[in-house]
């Protein structure tokens, strides 16, 4: 049987991984079976860049975590090897890092997730995990944004460039003048 502390520190544990749990927008649950430490290490760096919190946890402990946090459709794939990434901002930035290093690594298997508290199926990591960076779409959307102002800078500035307003309307009527004349033109021969 284990000594008192060490029942204490597993408490300790179990009660700061919940919190984890429950303060995270979003987590993965991962089995990093057969990478070796070089990948681990820039596996680690990309994740603590993105603003991912990664740990390996043993499976009694986060099954434990994952009751306390209302997560326990989880438990089913806590076997084996288990690492778990959460993310208290972004949703997508643990699928997205996760999954793409999952291509290149035959062990390393993304088991499950959740989002918002809810647990997810795979397709749906899978599809977060496909989902742009969070600057590439505010990029979209300032883009989206711009796209009417620029087009009527755009506009405002040929009117400056042919004259002005009036010299635009005076090249306009001078334009549409001999298109109305020609049908004209063309039905006087026939006439004759």
């Amino acid at each position: 049987m284990p000594s008192q502390s060490v029942l204490e520190q597993k408490k300790a544990i179990v009660a700061a991984l919940s919190e984890r749990l429950k303060n995270s927008i979003t987590g993965v649950v991962v089995s990093y079976e057969g990478i070796n430490t070089e990948d681990d290490t820039k596996l680690r760096k990309e994740l603590r860049e993105n603003d991912v919190q990664y740990s390996v946890v043993k499976n009694t402990l986060l099954s434990r975590a994952c009751e306390e946090a209302g997560l326990e459709e989880l438990k089913p794939v806590l076997h084996g090897t288990t690492a778990i990434a959460t993310s208290d901002s972004e949703y997508a930035a643990a699928a997205r890092i996760l999954c793409n290093y999952a291509k290149d690594h035959d062990n390393f298997v993304v088991k499950s997730g959740y989002l918002d508290g809810a647990v997810v199926d795979l397709d749906t990591i899978t599809a977060l995990s496909k989902l742009p960076t969070r600057e590439v779409l505010l990029a979209n959307v300032l883009g989206a944004f711009q796209a009417p102002i620029a087009a009527f800078a755009r506009v405002m500035q040929a009117v400056v460039d042919e004259g002005g307003f009036d010299a635009c309307l005076a090249k306009k009527s001078a334009e549409e003048a001999p298109a109305e004349e020609a049908p004209a033109e063309a039905e006087a021969p026939a006439a004759e």
